[in-house]
């Protein structure tokens, strides 16, 4: 699904044409005129990003930014203002926001920042639902450093029984085919063939399994591939 952003500007025309190119730049758009409406909206959606003008009637985009952290929502937010002034910029990121645009801008830019700021935040999300230890029985697998121990004794993986690690921890619970591991291990055609990689996953079985022949953690699916489990 795209992402939803949530454009709150008091001045219409700007609304309107900045919803029209995002909408057009493959985005969802709603809007509001104000912090009061954009509250209420908030309160019913849950946006991926909140492009906020800063000079507004009635509370401004700084003062509606610190509300919104000490309301615990941390939806990302670009400010938008006519400001340019450091002092004025410093005081919209400690408030909260996550980046700051001085008007006049390029919609291009406006877009690249959006870009950047989403990809910040699916990056977060991935390293926050990414366990940092992986436990197979007895054994614990370092995810960051990539490397297998039992107790305080490592146990020794390949290059390739590392990189088969890599792959299964950024898919855990999902089955990976062998055409998928043949192209993420990037070896040659003649040993990248479906025999050699059911090869190298007897072998890591070997190490992470305590009965081998019948896996607990490196499983087969039928017709599916491989596919990495943990206690």
């Amino acid at each position: 699904m795209n992402p939803h952003l949530l454009i709150v500007d008091d001045d219409e025309r700007i609304r309107s044409l900045l919803q029209q190119f995002l909408i057009q730049s493959d985005y969802l758009v709603s809007t509001a005129e104000n912090a009061k409406q954009a509250i209420t909206l908030l309160s019913a959606i849950e946006f991926d990003l909140i492009i906020l003008d800063v000079m507004m009637p009635g509370q401004d985009g700084i003062s509606f930014t610190a509300k919104l952290r000490n309301l615990k929502n941390n939806t990302p937010i670009l400010l938008l203002t006519a400001r340019g002034e450091i002092e004025d910029r410093i005081k919209g990121l400690e408030a909260g926001a996550d980046d700051y645009l001085p008007k006049p801008f390029e919609p291009k830019e406006l877009l690249l920042r959006i870009n950047a700021i989403l990809r910040r935040m699916v990056d977060l999300k991935e390293e926050q639902i990414m366990p940092k230890t992986l436990n197979f029985g007895n054994l614990k697998y370092d995810v960051a450093r990539n490397e297998l121990w039992e107790g305080k004794d490592q146990i020794r993986l390949t290059t390739t029984e590392s990189q088969l690690m890599k792959i299964f921890t950024s898919a855990l619970g999902e089955p990976i085919s062998r055409a998928n591991l043949v192209t993420s291990l990037g070896k040659a055609v003649s040993l990248a063939q479906d025999r050699a990689i059911d090869v190298q996953i007897t072998r890591l079985r070997r190490k992470i399994e305590v009965n081998p022949s019948k896996p607990r953690y490196l499983q087969t699916v039928r017709g599916a591939g491989y596919m990495l489990l943990f206690d």
